[in-house]
Protein backbone atom coordinates (compact mmCIF):
# COMPACT_ATOMS: atom_id res chain seq x y z
CA UNK A 1 0.00 0.00 0.00
CA UNK A 2 1.46 3.06 -1.15
CA UNK A 3 1.48 6.22 1.32
CA UNK A 4 0.60 9.46 -0.40
CA UNK A 5 3.50 11.71 -0.19
CA UNK A 6 1.44 14.16 1.49
CA UNK A 7 0.97 12.18 4.81
CA UNK A 8 5.01 11.57 4.80
CA UNK A 9 5.60 13.08 8.55
CA UNK A 10 8.98 14.69 8.20
CA UNK A 11 8.72 17.97 6.44
CA UNK A 12 12.03 18.13 4.19
CA UNK A 13 12.30 14.23 3.45
CA UNK A 14 8.38 15.20 2.11
CA UNK A 15 9.82 17.79 0.25
CA UNK A 16 12.57 15.73 -1.42
CA UNK A 17 9.80 12.89 -1.94
CA UNK A 18 7.70 15.94 -3.87
CA UNK A 19 10.61 16.98 -5.69
CA UNK A 20 11.63 13.80 -7.10
CA UNK A 21 8.20 12.91 -8.27
CA UNK A 22 8.02 16.40 -9.70
CA UNK A 23 11.22 15.78 -11.71
CA UNK A 24 11.93 19.37 -9.76
CA UNK A 25 15.90 19.04 -9.61
CA UNK A 26 16.26 22.92 -8.29
CA UNK A 27 14.16 22.07 -5.40
CA UNK A 28 15.41 18.92 -5.02
CA UNK A 29 18.99 20.50 -4.47
CA UNK A 30 17.84 23.37 -2.71
CA UNK A 31 16.92 20.91 -0.05
CA UNK A 32 20.47 19.69 0.50
CA UNK A 33 23.08 20.80 2.84
CA UNK A 34 26.11 22.43 0.99
CA UNK A 35 28.21 19.85 1.87
CA UNK A 36 25.53 17.00 1.39
CA UNK A 37 26.71 13.41 1.21
CA UNK A 38 25.04 9.91 -0.19
CA UNK A 39 25.19 6.52 -0.51
CA UNK A 40 23.83 3.26 -2.69
CA UNK A 41 23.71 0.20 -2.12
CA UNK A 42 26.55 1.08 0.23
CA UNK A 43 28.90 2.78 -1.59
CA UNK A 44 29.76 6.83 -1.45
CA UNK A 45 29.11 8.41 -4.59
CA UNK A 46 29.28 11.75 -6.03
CA UNK A 47 25.82 12.98 -5.25
CA UNK A 48 25.69 15.42 -8.15
CA UNK A 49 26.15 13.15 -10.78
CA UNK A 50 23.88 10.40 -9.21
CA UNK A 51 20.82 12.30 -8.37
CA UNK A 52 21.29 13.54 -12.52
CA UNK A 53 21.77 9.78 -13.85
CA UNK A 54 19.87 8.16 -11.32
CA UNK A 55 16.17 10.62 -10.46
CA UNK A 56 16.24 13.95 -12.99
CA UNK A 57 17.70 12.46 -16.67
CA UNK A 58 15.76 9.21 -15.84
CA UNK A 59 12.79 10.35 -14.67
CA UNK A 60 13.08 8.89 -10.87
CA UNK A 61 9.37 8.47 -9.13
CA UNK A 62 8.96 7.47 -5.64
CA UNK A 63 5.87 5.58 -4.68
CA UNK A 64 6.57 5.11 -0.64
CA UNK A 65 5.38 1.74 1.19
CA UNK A 66 6.24 2.59 4.29
CA UNK A 67 8.12 4.93 6.83
CA UNK A 68 9.88 4.35 10.08
CA UNK A 69 12.64 6.94 12.38
CA UNK A 70 9.89 9.69 12.08
CA UNK A 71 9.52 9.44 8.35
CA UNK A 72 13.20 9.45 7.88
CA UNK A 73 13.67 6.43 6.75
CA UNK A 74 11.42 5.31 3.99
CA UNK A 75 10.91 2.03 1.82
CA UNK A 76 9.71 2.63 -2.00
CA UNK A 77 8.91 1.49 -5.22
CA UNK A 78 11.57 3.21 -7.21
CA UNK A 79 11.26 3.63 -11.02
CA UNK A 80 13.14 5.24 -13.31
CA UNK A 81 14.21 4.98 -17.58
CA UNK A 82 17.31 3.24 -16.74
CA UNK A 83 16.42 0.21 -14.67
CA UNK A 84 12.72 -0.14 -14.24
CA UNK A 85 10.82 -0.45 -10.78
CA UNK A 86 12.98 -1.50 -7.83
CA UNK A 87 12.06 -2.13 -4.14
CA UNK A 88 14.57 0.26 -2.41
CA UNK A 89 15.12 1.26 1.30
CA UNK A 90 16.02 5.74 2.11
CA UNK A 91 17.95 6.98 4.83
CA UNK A 92 17.55 10.67 5.67
CA UNK A 93 19.39 12.93 7.70
CA UNK A 94 18.19 16.07 8.60
CA UNK A 95 19.97 19.01 10.05
CA UNK A 96 19.04 22.53 10.22
CA UNK A 97 15.52 21.81 7.91
CA UNK A 98 18.62 20.58 5.03
CA UNK A 99 19.67 16.99 4.33
CA UNK A 100 23.22 16.38 5.21
CA UNK A 101 23.21 12.71 4.09
CA UNK A 102 20.48 10.06 2.41
CA UNK A 103 21.66 6.65 1.51
CA UNK A 104 19.87 4.19 -0.63
CA UNK A 105 19.85 1.19 -1.96
CA UNK A 106 17.71 -1.90 -2.64
CA UNK A 107 15.81 -3.32 -0.30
Amino acid sequence: MTIATAKLSDPVVRAVVTAINAGDRESFVGLLAADASMSDDGSDRDLEDWIDREIFTAHGRMDVQSEADGGRALVANFTNDTWGEMRTAWRFTVDGGKVSRFETGQA
